[in-house]
This record gives C-alpha cells, sequence and structure tokens, in this order.
C-alpha cells in the first residue's frame, strides 16, 4: 500500500514540477531561477529511486539500511507536500499564501518527525460485560503494540519511557499484539531486552508479520523461520509469555477467564492488508476452551474479528498492525485515515454483538519516521461486569 501511494505521489509531483516549470517560462522567469527549480525538483523527485536502487544492490536490508531509507522518504514527503501546496494556491495567484501553506506543512511533518514520533498518549477504554465473572471486575489490562524496536531512534529514551509510564499505570497484565521487531531478531539487543524486561506486570504477546523474519532478504544468512525462532525466544527470556496458537486461564478466587493468543500465519504475509483473510489456526487456539467461559483474545490482525467472534470467543479481542497508517486526523468529530481506505477497522474500539475489538494504534513506525494524530498509545482496559 505504501509503495504503490508513493508512486502515485510521485508521479503527481513530477506532473507538478513540469507544470510550474512551464509556468515559469511563461512569466519570463530568469534562466538562473528556471535552472535552480529544475536541479531541485530532480534531485528531490528522484529521492525515492535512489532508495529503491539501493534496496536492490545491498544484499541485506540491514537495520542501518531500513533506518536511512525512512528517513530519505520523510525527506522526500517534506520537499513533495509543501510544494504541491504552494502550487495549488499559485496556480490561483496567491504565491504568499502558497509559501505560507508550504512551510506550515513543512512545520507540521518536522513536529510530526519529533514530538509526534515519540509523545506518549494514554487511551482508556472500559469494557462491560455480563459474561465477566465477579473475580475479574476491574481487572487493568495494558496494551500496547507494533514496537518495531528496529527503528526507534533513540530506543533506551523511548523505551525507558514506555516502561516507566505502563508501570505508573499499575495494569494486572500487559498484552502485546505483534510487531516487536520490524525486520529480524538481532533488534533485540541486550539493551533492549534489559529495557522490556522492566516491565512489573506479566506479559502476554504474540506474533506479528515482522517477527516473522519476512522481510529479511538474505535469507541465507539468516532464514526467516530462524529469525522468528529466535524473536520468540528473546521475549521468552525476559519472562514475557508467547502465546503461539493457545489459550491459557488466568484464576482470581474460583472465577477463571481465557486468555488466547493467535499467531501471525505466515502464509498471509501477502494478504496481511486484505479484509478477506482465512484464519487458519482457530481451531487450535481454541481447542478445549469452553465457549461459556469470557475469552481475551489477542491477534495482529483486525481483520480476523468477524471470525474470532463467529466462533463464540473474543469477549474483548485486542489488535494492532495498523498504525492507523501513522496518520489520523479528526475533523467535526470524526478521524480519518488513509488507513479507513484499506481496512473496515482501523483504530479504536468496535463492538459487535455484546463483544468489544479494540485496536491498539502502536509505539513505532514503519516506511517513515512520522505520526501526526496517530500518537503513539498505551490503552489502559478496564474489565467491569455488567447485567
Amino acid at each position: 500500500m505504501l509503495f504503490s501511494f508513493a508512486i502515485l505521489l510521485g508521479l503527481c509531483a513530477v506532473a507538478a514540477d513540469c507544470h510550474h516549470f512551464r509556468r515559469l517560462k511563461r512569466e519570463g522567469a530568469a534562466p538562473l531561477r528556471r535552472r535552480f527549480f529544475v536541479a531541485w525538483a530532480a534531485l528531490t523527485d528522484a529521492l525515492p529511486l535512489i532508495v529503491a536502487v539501493a534496496g536492490l544492490l545491498l544484499r541485506d536490508h540491514s537495520t542501518a539500511y531500513i533506518n536511512w531509507s525512512m528517513w530519505m522518504f520523510w525527506a522526500w514527503m517534506i520537499t513533495v507536500f509543501p510544494r504541491i501546496g504552494f502550487y495549488v494556491l499559485n496556480a490561483f495567484h496567491r504565491p504568499l499564501l502558497g509559501v505560507l501553506l508550504g512551510l506550515g506543512i513543512a512545520a507540521i511533518m518536522v513536529w510530526g518527525a519529533t514530538s509526534g514520533r515519540t509523545t506518549l498518549r494514554i487511551n482508556t477504554l472500559e469494557v462491560c460485560s455480563p459474561r465477566l465473572p465477579a473475580g475479574f471486575d476491574g481487572l487493568r489490562i495494558a496494551q500496547i503494540s507494533d514496537l518495531h524496536v528496529g527503528t526507534l531512534v533513540r530506543p533506551d529514551r523511548e523505551l525507558r519511557r514506555l516502561v516507566d509510564s505502563i508501570n505508573a499505570l499499575q495494569p494486572d497484565l500487559i498484552v502485546f499484539t505483534g510487531d516487536l521487531v520490524n525486520i529480524r531478531s538481532s533488534e533485540l539487543t541486550p539493551a533492549v531486552m534489559q529495557k522490556l524486561g522492566e516491565l512489573a506486570a506479566p506479559v502476554y504477546s504474540v506474533t506479528g508479520n515482522h517477527d516473522t523474519g519476512r522481510y529479511i532478504k538474505d535469507t541465507v544468512a539468516q532464514p526467516a523461520d530462524e529469525s522468528l525462532a529466535e524473536v520468540i525466544e528473546r521475549q521468552t527470556r525476559i519472562g514475557w509469555h508467547v502465546l503461539q496458537d493457545t489459550t491459557i486461564y488466568l484464576h482470581r478466587g474460583n472465577d477463571s477467564i481465557a486468555l488466547s493468543g493467535i499467531s501471525f500465519d505466515p502464509a498471509l504475509h501477502i494478504q496481511r492488508h486484505s479484509s478477506r483473510l482465512q484464519a487458519t489456526t482457530l481451531d487450535k487456539t481454541y481447542a478445549g476452551v469452553p465457549d461459556t467461559l469470557f475469552n481475551i483474545t489477542a491477534v495482529h490482525l483486525p481483520q480476523l474479528w468477524p471470525q474470532i467472534i463467529e466462533s463464540g470467543r473474543g469477549d474483548l479481542t485486542l489488535a494492532g498492525h495498523v498504525h492507523s497508517m501513522q496518520l489520523k486526523i479528526r475533523i467535526f468529530g470524526r478521524n480519518i485515515s488513509p488507513a479507513s481506505w484499506l481496512y473496515k477497522r482501523w483504530s479504536g474500539p468496535y463492538r459487535q454483538d455484546g463483544r468489544t475489538l479494540y485496536i491498539n494504534d502502536g509505539i513505532g513506525y514503519v516506511g517513515y519516521p512520522m505520526r501526526l494524530g496517530a500518537w503513539p498509545e498505551i490503552t489502559l482496559i478496564t474489565l467491569r461486569k455488567c447485567s
């Protein structure tokens, strides 16, 4: 999706640059000004091509290359969006307003790549269900998702802030809904593992598409399955409980609830953005689990929610994956995001037949290191028994 969007935006940028160049010629702009514009437009329009060629030539996509390519893509966007804004107003003979608009867009994008990328938001939600046993009334669950630790600019600082913020909430348990790494297991360095191991509450996690190693280019040096196994092993080493298509039971007094975890199925990699996914492991995940028992399901892909509730489970389903595509604008009380073009359900809570889905906007970032409106999120969910 991001690649297709980049191609479309790139073609629009080239077309807009050509139109503006013809306008400069008609207006009799000085040759030096026209040459400078051509050089600037050619350089910035070529940035995605430079990134793509570098990716083709490299034997593997290292963490350093991925980070460099994300910032190059951001540098391209911060040159394209402001000047397209200028072109629009300049076409209406408002060049000064166009300049101000371009500067405003650039400032917003800088802010999104700094404060917007790192400032945590804590969202709270109460989930009420008559199926919840009385002993679990008031259970506090912290949900986090999509860390993509390999892309964090200052992992020590960002993870310290995250861990301290979660611990301050004093949840009863923490659910992580996938994409701990971005490309490979080596992103889970000893320093990263130490920070994540300092979470005070029990952590239950599932794997996401980025955890499976399917983005590793040099699979001879490290096969995808080997990377996935190491991602799981390193989580286990710091005390996290990785739920691999299985269900465990939580107990309070004489009451019990079920906590299920659905691993990302590598067979769904190509279709990971599709709304027509076929869950292949639900029977295994819910094997022997009574449908009379209140069930929390952790899954990376929110598109699997309809199948989860059709199975009679998922009183509360926690998912991630979408990030709201790191861009979410609230207009007239309604959230708007390009994520809505691909996903029927893409951020926040959804309810159906007495069951709740919550899609967490995640912590890290992919594609470009910027968040606008879709802030890094910790969700604190409180379970309530109701009639």
